[in-house]
């Protein structure tokens, strides 16, 4: 592996985009598990 600015950019790249897509899958989740059992 070498430390260039690719490499760099790739691998913060690929960790922002799992916690990205993470976090898109989580929040609905999060909202409809709380809509449901607190609001009513």
């Amino acid at each position: 592996m070498y430390d260039g600015a690719l490499g760099g950019y790739t691998r913060w790249a690929i960790v922002f985009l799992i916690i990205f897509v993470l976090f898109i899958l989580l929040v609905p989740y999060a909202t409809t598990t709380c809509c449901t059992t607190g609001s009513y």
